[in-house]
């Protein structure tokens, strides 16, 4: 097993855990803002007033893509990019910025998926009761907090990993 991961390197591992933190969030804000966007549309073909809510709706499941980038300039800050070179990794200190980055690769994918199928359901809301489109935005905003800690979990990890 050792031999496995001695193959990609320290620095390959780290570079996988900050690749999939963004790439995953991002899937799951493509997915979550997108199943928005299909409640949205119908609503809005009949109601063009209604627009504007049901945006805000839509940009809440995209703040994990935001996220995963932030854990991705971390993880990378942290190694070395942007200063000219990559510090080389041991591999155990590789595969402790690839666990790092999974609280945020994981709960972001995951809560942005979750966050947009509310968000799809707080269309009905705003279609039904214009008035009352707080109250989606707030559901939507439960399920954003497990993605704030995520991504708080990963920087903490993070920052105690590469001193």
């Amino acid at each position: 097993m050792a031999a496995f991961f001695e193959s990609f390197g320290g620095t390959g591992l780290g570079l996988l855990g900050a690749a999939l933190a963004v790439a995953l969030c991002c899937v799951g804000s493509a997915k979550g803002t997108g199943m928005v966007g299909e409640a949205a549309a119908g609503l809005v073909s009949e109601n063009p007033d209604s627009a504007t809510k049901c945006l805000i709706l839509q940009v809440l499941p995209g703040t994990q893509g935001l996220y995963g980038l932030v854990a991705w300039f971390f993880a990378t800050m942290f190694m070395g990019m942007f200063s000219g070179g990559l510090v080389q990794l041991t591999v155990a200190q590789g595969l402790a910025v690839f666990a790092s980055c999974l609280p945020i690769a994981l709960g972001g994918w995951l809560s942005a998926i979750y966050q947009g199928r509310v968000a799809a359901s707080s269309v009905n809301i705003v279609a039904k009761h214009p008035e009352a489109a707080t109250k989606g935005i707030i559901f939507c905003g439960i399920v954003e907090f497990y993605a704030i800690l995520s991504l708080i979990a990963t920087i903490m990890l993070l920052m105690n990993v590469l001193k």
